[in-house]
C-alpha cells in the first residue's frame, strides 16, 4: 500500500477520467527549492521511485554575499543541506485528494441578471481590416491605469487609481496594447451577488450553474471571486512586478503584471470582435508561451470557455474537441498545428476564425489572422462593452474546459467554474496549508491543456505575485535542465518521465565518474532521504477545508475514496450519464480509487476500481502494485502491464527502456544508455531491443525471471503471482497510441494490439 501525501492535494490533477477540479496524483510530483541550479545537479533517485510522484523540499542555501571566501567557509551542515536538496521517498507519493466536507444548503441567490449581448453573427466582423490600437498615455509616455468601485460597496465607493511606472512596451508582445486599466463597475460585492441561481450541485450545460459549496467557518468559508477579480487583487500590489518571462533571441524578456493584464484585455476584445458568443469555446493548440496565457485569460474575460488541446492531437481529435465545446475561435501555435485545423475546418460550421501566434502565415486565408493582427482587431471595442461582460460573470458558472485524456473512452469536457477552477479558493488554501512564500518562481513546460500545468504556471504565480518562466519547446529533449539552471525556480512540478530522464542521465554520468564522486552522490542522496522522512508530520491527511470518506468499505476498511469540496468540478459537458457516475446526489465525487483511512486520518490507496483484475477464481488484484514492483526489481524494464482479467492466472507484457526519436517521440530499437549499462553488468553485449528478443538473451531473460520471482515471493497468494511474461518489440508511447497525453497507459489499446501474445499465454 502506498502512503499518499494529501497535504499537497491541490497540486496536480488526477488521471483524466476522474478529474474533479484540482487534486494531486501519482502522475505528477512537485519540487520546492530555492537554488534550482544547485538542486537539479544533485538529483539521484532509486528505481522504486520511477512510477510514482514525489514531493521534494529544501531550503535555499546560499553563502552570504555570494563571495567565494564565504562559500569556502560554508559549514558541513550547509554543504549537506545544499547537496541533498533534491530527495526522494516512496512515502511522499501523493494522489487525487482534496474535497470538502459537509453538505451545504443552497445559498440565497439574486434574480438572474441579464447577460450582455455579444456578437452572434457568423463572422461578419471578420471581414473588417484590423486597425491600429488606441494608446492612452500621460505626458511622460507612461500608461496610466485605474478602476472604479461603484458606490454602495463595502469601501464606501472609493475610486482607486493604479500607476504603472514602466512602459508597457518593454516587450514586443506587450506593445500592441498599452492603454491603462479600464473603469470596472464592481457593484454589490456580497456573496449572493456573485452567484447565479442553481438547484443542483452539478450540471452538464455549458451555461448552467451549480449550487455553491461553502463552509460557514474555516478555510472553506473563503469568499468566492471571479478570475478577473483575482487578477485585479494581484494588480493592487504587483502591477510593476515581473509576471512572465520568455526567451527571445537568446535573452530573457519580462512582462509585468500590468502589461500581462493589458494583453489579456486586448485578447478579450479581439475575441469579441471576432464574434465570440457567450459560453462558446476558444481553443488553444500550441506550446506554452505568453500568447497562450493571454488567449486563455482573454477568452474567460470575454465570456467564453477557454479550452486547451494537446499539441500531439490529430486532426480528428481536434475536430472532436472543437465540436464538443462549440468553439468559435481557435488559436494555434504555428503552421504545423494550423494544418490540422485546415484539414477539418469544413466540418466546423461554428468556427469563425483562426489565430496563429508564432511564425509567418504561409498563405492568406479568410478569417485567418497573425497574432499581431488579432491583438489590434478589438481596438474599436469600447472598454465598457468588455466591462459589462466581465461584470456579468458568476463564480458558480463555467469558465474553462479541461478535456480528459480519453484513455477509457471519448474525452470528457471537465467543466470548471471561477471558484473551483483552482484559481481562487484552492490556490489560496494551498498557500495557507503549504506555507508558500511570495515571489513564487515556476518554469512552464508541462502541457497547459492539463489543469496541473495551468495551476502551477498561471494561477499560483498570479495569486502570489510570482513569475512564470517559459521553457524552450524542446524542454523534454534536453533543454529543461539548462532552463532550471538559469531560472532557479522555487517550485517545480514534474511527471514521472521527467524524473526518470534526470535519473537516467545522472546514472549514466555516475557510471563514468570517479569513486569519490559516486560515493558523494550516494551520501547526499541518503541524507536527503532521511530529511524527507523527517518532514512526514503534515502528510497524507485532508487538505484544509476538505473531507474524504470511504464508500462501502470491506472488512479491512477498503472502499471507494470519495471527496467533497469547492474544488469538485461542475460536471462533464453534455454528458449527463458520465456525470452521474462521478457525482452522487449529495455532490460527493466518486474517484474510482480504492483506499482506506487509518485511525489518524491518513489515506492509503490500494488500487483503482476499473483497473482491478478479477481472475477466473474471483480474486480481486490491483495491477499497479505488482507492475511497480517488477519495474523496481528489474531496472531495464520500461513498462509492465499485468494481464489476467477472467483468466486462470496472471501474465505480463514487458517493454525495455530504449531511445526515442526526439522529433516524433517514436520509440527506437536502440536500448537506452541505462539499459545498455544494465546489460553490461550482466555480461550481455546487447545494444538493441531486437537483439535481446531474437536471441532471448540468456543473461537478460534470466535477470527478468529472477526479478519476477522475487516479486512473486512477496505475493499475498498464488493468485497474485505472475506465471508467464514476454518482451514486446517496441516500448509504449504517445506516438504509438498506447499512452495518453498524460502518459497514462491505454489498456484497451494494448489488449487489442497484442491479443495474439496474450492468447499465447493461455493456450493449453
Amino acid at each position: 500500500m502506498l502512503a499518499l501525501n494529501r497535504s499537497l492535494s491541490c497540486m496536480a490533477t488526477t488521471c483524466a477520467h476522474r478529474f474533479h477540479g484540482l487534486s494531486s496524483c501519482k502522475r505528477f510530483s512537485s519540487l520546492f527549492f530555492g537554488d534550482g541550479a544547485a538542486c537539479t545537479t544533485e538529483i539521484q533517485m532509486d528505481h522504486q521511485e520511477e512510477t510514482r510522484g514525489h514531493f521534494f523540499s529544501c531550503k535555499r542555501i546560499r553563502a552570504e554575499g555570494g563571495k567565494s571566501e564565504n562559500r569556502r567557509k560554508m559549514g558541513k551542515k550547509d554543504l549537506i543541506a545544499k547537496r541533498s536538496c533534491c530527495l526522494f521517498s516512496t512515502r511522499f507519493m501523493f494522489h487525487p485528494a482534496v474535497t470538502l466536507a459537509a453538505h451545504l444548503s443552497m445559498l440565497p441567490s439574486p434574480k438572474h441578471q441579464e447577460v450582455p449581448e455579444q456578437n452572434d453573427n457568423k463572422g461578419a466582423a471578420l471581414e473588417e481590416k484590423p486597425g491600429k490600437g488606441n494608446v492612452t498615455e500621460d505626458h511622460e509616455g507612461i500608461a496610466s491605469a485605474s478602476w472604479h468601485v461603484q458606490k454602495g460597496t463595502p469601501d464606501g465607493g472609493t475610486t482607486q487609481r493604479l500607476k504603472d511606472s514602466e512602459s508597457a512596451g518593454a516587450l514586443g508582445i506587450s506593445s500592441s496594447f498599452r492603454s491603462g486599466l479600464s473603469s470596472i463597475t464592481q457593484g454589490d460585492l456580497s456573496i449572493a451577488s456573485k452567484l447565479a441561481p442553481a438547484d443542483s450541485l452539478w450540471t452538464t450545460e455549458k451555461d448552467g450553474a451549480v449550487r455553491f459549496r461553502m463552509e460557514q467557518t474555516g478555510p472553506g468559508s473563503e469568499p468566492p471571486i471571479t478570475i478577473h477579480q483575482l487578477f485585479q487583487q494581484t494588480l493592487q500590489h504587483c502591477s510593476n512586478k515581473p509576471a512572465l518571462a520568455v526567451k527571445r533571441d537568446g535573452q530573457w524578456k519580462t512582462i509585468t503584471f500590468l502589461q500581462y493584464y493589458q494583453n489579456c484585455r486586448a485578447a478579450a476584445k479581439g475575441f469579441l470582435k471576432l464574434g465570440l458568443q457567450r459560453f462558446h469555446g476558444v481553443a488553444i493548440l500550441g506550446y506554452n508561451s505568453p500568447e497562450w496565457f493571454f488567449a486563455n485569460i482573454g477568452a474567460i474575460l470575454a465570456g467564453g470557455l477557454a479550452t486547451g488541446i494537446y499539441t500531439t492531437s490529430s486532426s480528428e481529435a481536434c475536430q472532436y474537441f472543437l465540436e464538443n465545446c462549440e468553439a468559435n475561435i481557435i488559436v494555434v501555435e504555428d503552421h504545423q498545428q494550423l494544418k490540422k485545423i485546415l484539414k477539418v475546418q469544413h466540418e466546423l460550421p461554428k468556427l469563425k476564425a483562426i489565430v496563429q501566434y508564432r511564425g509567418e502565415l504561409q498563405e492568406k486565408r479568410p478569417n485567418l489572422y497573425t497574432w499581431e493582427e488579432f491583438m489590434q482587431l478589438g481596438s474599436d471595442i469600447p472598454d465598457s462593452q468588455l466591462d459589462d461582460v466581465i461584470a456579468s460573470q458568476k463564480v458558480n458558472q463555467c469558465c474553462t474546459l479541461i478535456y480528459t485524456s480519453g484513455t477509457t473512452g471519448k474525452p470528457k469536457g471537465v467543466m470548471l467554474s471561477h471558484d473551483n477552477h483552482q484559481v481562487t479558493w484552492t490556490t489560496k488554501a494551498m498557500k495557507n496549508t503549504l506555507g508558500l512564500i511570495e515571489d513564487v518562481v515556476t518554469v512552464s513546460y508541462l502541457p497547459l491543456c492539463h489543469i496541473a500545468g495551468q495551476v502551477y504556471d498561471i494561477w499560483l504565480p498570479m495569486n502570489y505575485g510570482g513569475t512564470t518562466y517559459f521553457a524552450e519547446p524542446d524542454a523534454l529533449k534536453g533543454s529543461l535542465i539548462t532552463t532550471l539552471q538559469e531560472v532557479h525556480p522555487t517550485v517545480f512540478l514534474g511527471v514521472p518521465r521527467v524524473w526518470e530522464k534526470i535519473q537516467e542521465k545522472l546514472k549514466h554520468l555516475d557510471a563514468t565518474s570517479s569513486i569519490f564522486r559516486r560515493k558523494a552522490t550516494a551520501w547526499a542522496t541518503a541524507i536527503g532521504l532521511r530529511a524527507n522522512y523527517n518532514r512526514m508530520n503534515s502528510c497524507g491527511k485532508d487538505f484544509l477545508g476538505c473531507r474524504t470518506r470511504i464508500d462501502k468499505p470491506d472488512k479491512d476498511g477498503n472502499g471507494e475514496v470519495c471527496y467533497w469540496g469547492r474544488d469538485v468540478f461542475m460536471g462533464y459537458l453534455n454528458m449527463k450519464e458520465k456525470t452521474e457516475e462521478a457525482l452522487d446526489e449529495e455532490g460527493w465525487l466518486h474517484s474510482g480509487d480504492v483506499g482506506k483511512l487509518d485511525q489518524q486520518g491518513f489515506l492509503y490507496l490500494t488500487g483503482r476500481i476499473k483497473d482491478l483484475i478479477i481472475t477466473a477464481g474471483g480474486k480481486n488484484i490491483p495491477p499497479i502494485i505488482i507492475e511497480a514492483a517488477v519495474k523496481e526489481e528489474v531496472p531495464i524494464i520500461s513498462n509492465a502491464m499485468l494481464i489476467g482479467d477472467r483468466r486462470k492466472f496472471l501474465s505480463m507484457l514487458l517493454t525495455l527502456k530504449c531511445n526515442f526519436n526526439p522529433d516524433t517521440g517514436e520509440p527506437q530499437d536502440e536500448l537506452s544508455p541505462e539499459a545498455v549499462q544494465f546489460c553490461r553488468e550482466l555480461g550481455s553485449r546487447a545494444t538493441r531491443v531486437s537483439e535481446v528478443i531474437s536471441s532471448k538473451d540468456p543473461a537478460v531473460y534470466k535477470a527478468i525471471q529472477e526479478g519476477i520471482e522475487r516479486v512473486n515471493g512477496r505475493a499475498e497468494s498464488n493468485a497474485h503471482r505472475v506465471q508467464k511474461w514476454t518482451i514486446l518489440e517496441k516500448d509504449f508511447s504517445i506516438y504509438g497510441g498506447e499512452l495518453g497525453p498524460t502518459m497514462k497507459l491505454k489498456c484497451h489499446v494494448v489488449l487489442q494490439r497484442y491479443q495474439d501474445e496474450i492468447d499465447a499465454f493461455y493456450k493449453l
